[in-house]
């Protein structure tokens, strides 16, 4: 008896995950209009070689901002973020307290890290956004290669979400953070996973 009960659970479960993710990597599901940081899900993730030791990573919440878009003309989007320095994190909260001094993001002076793109170049689900970085009070062209992760109704939230990710690295000395290197190294590379949501 316990067999067959196993055998008919065995032969259900495929339906049950054979359920189609309500986000798809589909950008006509993106009605033109402007779009605000789906803040709860979004994360910026960072790495840097540890004096040759390890990979460190950290990562940083509480980003804000809005993307101005139109399926129509995917070059003409607007991308505009804001970081928070003082939601930077990692494992170790000694070293959080050194990140946000005058060592590194100096978050009392600038407690803020804000993209303001400048130039889109969209090729299918993919695009390379080109932008204004201001970090550390300094402010320099980065462009993030990214890809669209996927678009649809939220279920819980009953709304349009849509998010995508991108990357880039930069050189933190260009921007005025110099302290320890080579030993930390001084390209950071950035991960950056965003979501959005209508109004």
């Amino acid at each position: 008896m316990r067999a067959l009960i196993a055998l008919a659970l065995f032969a259900t479960a495929p339906v049950a995950f054979a359920q189609e993710l309500p986000g798809q990597a589909d950008a006509s599901r993106v009605p033109a209009g402007t779009y605000v940081v789906d803040t709860g899900h979004t994360q910026v993730d960072f790495q840097v070689n540890h004096f040759g030791f390890s990979q460190f990573t950290g990562q940083v919440g509480g980003t804000t901002g809005s993307l101005t878009i139109d399926p129509a003309k995917p070059n003409d989007a607007k991308l505009d973020i804001t970081i928070p320095t003082s939601g930077i994190v990692t494992t170790s909260t000694a070293l959080d307290k050194h990140l946000a001094s005058p060592d590194f993001f100096d978050s009392a002076k600038y407690p803020t890290i804000r993209f303001v793109s400048t130039k889109v170049v969209v090729s299918g689900t993919k695009a390379q956004i080109t932008g204004d970085l201001t970090l550390h009070g300094v402010t320099k062209p980065v462009t993030l290669d990214t890809s669209l992760v996927g678009a649809g109704t939220n279920p819980m939230m009953k709304k349009l979400n849509f998010g995508f990710e991108a990357t880039t690295t930069i050189k933190r000395s260009e921007f005025g953070m110099d302290k320890y290197v080579p030993f930390v190294s001084d390209e950071v590379k950035l991960h950056i996973n965003a979501a959005f949501s209508a109004k």
